[in-house]
């Protein structure tokens, strides 16, 4: 089944996992041409222990960006040196993340293919997604009536469910803080053939150099982003919230926010959990997948889930932090991933930037807007799917498209 067919066959009855699988611990630059071909190459050691040697093909998305994705790097590193690639952007397939790997053993040669779905998760092709449902709801009406008939904040109703949550996402915080005091610290060029140069440090330089700029909010936030994509950019350790690519637009809010008004981390961690509901309903009813919808379903995400989280740090109701969420994906629906060259940097870097700074505003805006507002956070979650699944293929993390497109004709040019 492809997986536009099993998207389109999903109804708003099925039941959401974990919140913690959005926020995975790992090294970039991409959740799905990265951590997943990652566990791929791991699943064929495993089972294929005695294998000398590996021909690896790439579909789709990944035949077109695996290269600035460091696909092939991080296959090598576990397959070895040993190991062939092939590049296919001409074969049909079911999902756009597919690839192919063969291991050359004593016995004869063995062939598995796997589907790399988003977030590093992979399935093996023809297999169904094992669920490990958590939550008895797919929708945020589901949960915000639970809450009420409960008299439930968001993060408590989160912890009636995984009681164990504030525990694991001390880890998930401290990694993000991390990956932000990491990248401040770095200068020269990102890796790649665009020679991009790091600014997370000459942001935040120029940001505490003018303390009372009224541009101060904007630098900090911005270089905190910066600082973690570019770590991503360049293979550092991240987290996923809710990917790789869109990794720096939480980080960077929560991060200035405990900075500005001395935050308690237990308030933090609350607020990853209020950020990884949002984040697990659109997983759950659309995507966060870049090659499947576009760099809404990333960035567009990741601005919701950081909405959300800094609307509860400030107080709002769950009426604000659903108004919250959906005037952030509202305003990043039809938003292309279309990355130059193939590498997670431009325009992947910026936009993490811009979305940031655009989530403490929805979240200024939520309280003045909850009341009379139209538009309900599963409307806009089910909007970005319709789009994402009408988007043309050059515009999902193919390099073929927009931005992407451009700049190749224009470099020839030069």
């Amino acid at each position: 089944m492809s997986y536009l067919v099993f998207c389109e066959k999903k109804s708003y009855n099925i039941f959401m996992e974990s919140i913690l699988t959005l926020y995975k611990i790992g090294t970039g630059p991409s959740s799905s041409h990265t951590m997943g071909p990652r566990n791929a190459a791991k699943w064929m050691r495993k089972h294929y222990p005695d294998a000398k040697k590996f021909h690896v093909i790439l579909y789709g998305s990944l035949a077109l960006t695996g290269k600035g994705h460091l696909t092939d790097v991080v296959l090598r590193k576990i397959l070895g040196k040993n190991t062939t690639f092939e590049w296919d952007i001409h074969s049909k397939i079911a999902h756009p993340n597919t690839l192919q790997i063969e291991a050359k053993c004593t016995d004869g040669n063995h062939i598995q293919r796997f589907i790399s779905i988003g977030g590093g998760e992979i399935l093996l092709e023809g297999e169904k997604k094992e669920k490990k449902d958590i939550y008895p709801f797919s929708n945020f009406q589901q949960i915000k009536d639970y809450c009420s008939a409960k008299s439930l904040d968001l993060s408590d109703f989160a912890l009636f469910f995984e009681p164990n949550l504030l525990q694991k996402l001390e880890k998930v915080f401290k990694t993000m803080k991390k990956s932000i005091q990491n990248g401040l610290q770095k200068e020269g060029y990102l890796p790649g053939s665009i020679h991009a140069k790091r600014k997370a440090k000459l942001l935040y330089n120029v940001a505490i150099e003018n303390e009372d700029s009224s541009l101060l909010r904007t630098r900090l936030v911005s270089s905190y982003a910066y600082a973690v994509s570019e770590e991503n950019a360049s293979g550092g350790i991240i987290v996923t919230a809710p990917t790789c690519g869109s990794s720096g637009v939480l980080p960077a809010c929560l991060y200035y926010l405990e900075r500005k008004y001395s935050l308690e981390e237990e308030k933090i961690l609350r607020a990853l959990i209020v950020a990884g509901i949002f984040g697990n309903i659109i997983r759950t009813n659309a995507s966060i997948s870049g090659a499947f919808a576009g760099c809404q379903a990333e960035i567009g995400t990741a601005c919701s889930m950081a909405s959300a989280a800094v609307t509860y740090l400030m107080g709002g109701t769950i009426e604000d932090m659903e108004t919250a969420a959906e005037i952030a994906m509202e305003h990043h629906l039809g938003l292309t991933c279309d990355p130059i060259d193939g590498l997670v940097q431009i325009p992947c870097i910026e936009r993490n930037a811009t979305a940031a700074l655009r989530a403490l505003d929805a979240a200024s805006l939520a309280p003045y807007l909850s009341s009379s507002r139209k538009i309900s956070f599963d409307t806009i979650v089910k909007t970005m799917l319709d789009t994402g699944k009408d988007m043309k293929k050059e515009y999902k993390e193919t390099a073929s498209g927009g931005l992407a497109k451009h700049y190749s004709e224009d470099k020839e040019v030069l």
